[in-house]
Order: structure tokens, then sequence, then C-alpha cells
């Protein structure tokens, strides 16, 4: 997966934001990424703070762009945008102050093309990654929410990799059908990007008809607007997991379904179940989880785990970037 990423970004190389230049994680991902031609890391903060980071510790960032809010060129200029941006909401002084943070900062140079993409959260929390991504890059026409979706990969036994969508397991805590249709149109989106042909199943306790319920009938309703919105997507649901994932399960349960026993893109009722299921994948199904990545927004902005190693900055960064090329 990720050579197939890094042959898209030879192509077309990017510029990355990471809002915590200083952070010794940020680092050592980005002296990796820059032992290649393909991504150019922009480091929000000190200047000297950073440079003395990376000699103390012995990673090589020269090639990096740093850029320190406090010294910034062109601040007056990113503090009139961010006021047109925020317009009644945020004075000229709120734009300032808040344009003094690395989360900010870092949002407004993808805003004004100083950068392709966003990759924090190695300090910050995910609401405040997210709350400047709503504020200035905000959701892309046709979406009303930001959503998340995690990429599962694992060996399988012909050698290849097995790669899975599922979604939303970070962002949105219980979505409605309309919402649940959206997460799954970008992530049908999301998918492709990363080589999966989508096959969408909408999850529940119930495979089609089997249980009643709530929640049942949304996952259902949700289902049949995702077919209207979608017809070249292979959809189904409700399905309940194994059904969707098993064909002697499918076969019993639902065995004119095109997706039962197939499916690589799963769609959840809630956050509680997305979580849940992902971590569960994770920890005793052997898969390599990443995410979460944002969808719905107008440029690439993702968001790290606070306990992520500078491997996983690495990788996100490379996912990060590849989203670019749905903006070419």
């Amino acid at each position: 997966m990720f050579e197939f990423l890094i042959k898209k970004l030879k192509a077309h190389p990017r510029k990355i934001v990471f809002t915590e230049g200083s952070d010794p994680r940020i680092l050592e991902a980005s002296a990796r990424l820059l032992s290649g031609t393909f991504l150019t890391p922009v480091l929000v903060g000190n200047v000297g703070e950073i440079q003395a980071a990376a000699e103390e510790i012995g990673f090589n960032i020269r090639g990096a762009e740093i850029m320190d809010p406090e010294n910034f060129p062109d601040m007056d200029k990113m503090v009139e945008t961010l006021v047109e941006l925020r317009k009644g909401k945020m004075t000229e002084e709120q734009c300032r102050a808040a344009l003094k943070q690395g989360n900010y900062f870092g949002t407004m140079l993808v805003k004004m093309g100083y950068a392709d993409a966003l990759l924090g959260g190695a300090t910050y929390s995910t609401a405040d990654t997210v709350r400047p991504a709503l504020q200035v890059i905000k959701t892309k026409p046709g979406c009303k929410i930001v959503s998340s979706c995690f990429i599962l990969v694992r060996p399988s036994a012909t050698g290849d990799r097995e790669v899975l969508a599922m979604a939303d397991c970070a962002i949105n805590i219980k979505p409605n059908e309309d919402e649940l249709v959206e997460i799954a149109a970008e992530t049908a989106c999301t998918a492709r990007i990363f080589g999966i042909d989508p096959k969408i199943a909408f999850l529940s306790y119930s495979t089609l008809g089997s249980g009643k319920g709530e929640d049942v009938d949304k996952m259902r309703n949700a289902c049949q607007k995702a077919k209207a919105l979608m017809p070249e997507v292979d959809i189904d649901g409700e399905l309940q997991f194994d059904a969707a994932v098993s064909p002697r399960v499918a076969h019993t349960k639902c065995p004119e379904s095109k997706v039962a026993g197939h499916a690589n893109t799963f769609i959840f009722p809630d956050i509680n179940a997305g979580n849940i299921g992902y971590k569960i994948c994770q920890r005793m199904g052997s898969f390599e989880a990443y995410g979460p990545i944002l969808q719905g927004l107008n440029a690439p902005i993702n968001d790290l785990s606070r306990g992520c190693n500078a491997q996983e900055v690495y990788s996100m960064a490379l996912i990060t970037a590849g989203l670019c090329e749905e903006k070419l």
C-alpha cells in the first residue's frame, strides 16, 4: 500500500505541515521523509528550538521548511484572511492570538497555499485539530459533516495484503440516516485511494430483517438511501458482521447478496461500535490500523494519536499527502 502511495507522490511531490515541529517523533519521521524526494515537511515552531532538538537527537532535517508564527513575514495577510473567514465570529485581535498557536497557524498555511496537507495531534487533542479545519478549510461541496475512516491492513493467505475500510470510528458519535449515507459515500472514495474496490456493508445486529428495532431501521434505511445515491457501488444492509465477511454464513443468511461474505468497507451504526470494532481487528485480528483519516474537508487534514510513535507519524504523513491526489 505504501509503495503505491510513494509512487503517486513521486509523480506529484507535496508539502505537509506538522503542527508540532519540535516533537521528537515528528523530527524522526521528517528525517525519514526527507531521505526521499516526494514529500517536504513544513515544521511549525521556533527555528532555533527545532534545529537544536533535531541536532540533539541526531536527526538530519536539512531540506525541511521551518515556519515560526512569531516571525512569519506574511502574518498580517494571514490575519486578514482569517478575519474574513471568521467574519462576525472572531475579531482581528482574536485571530492574531489564535494564529500564534500551531494548529491554527498550520491550518492557515494549507488554506493559503503554503502547503498541501496537514498532520497534527502528536500533542494536540483531536478537537484541537478538527476545530481549525472546520473553521478554515471547511467541508467540501456536498458534504455537511466531517467523518473519519480507518484503513486496516494485514498479509493475506495468498501473499497479498488484505485491505479494509471502517467508518466512522472516531468523529461522529451517533450519526443519523443521512449522515451515515454521507459517511458511506466519503468512505467509498477513501477506499478507492488505497486500492479497495468498495463493497459496502451497513452493519447491525440484524441481517436483512432478522432483528427489529430503531437501530436496525436506521441502518436499513441508510443503506437504501446509499444505494440510490451510488448505484454503481455494491452496497447491502443491514448485515451482521459474520454475514458481511463469511461466505459460509452469507450463503445461509442472504445468498442473493452481492456484498455479504465479501464486504471490505464497513459502516458502523455509531462511534461505540466503530471504535470497538476496528480495535478488535487491530488487537485480535493482527491488522495494522491507519487513521483516523478525516473525510469531507476541502483539503487533507489528519489527526494523530497522542500516543503515536515515529513510524505511525511517517505512515500517516504518506496517507495524508496521498489524499492530495483527489485535488489534482
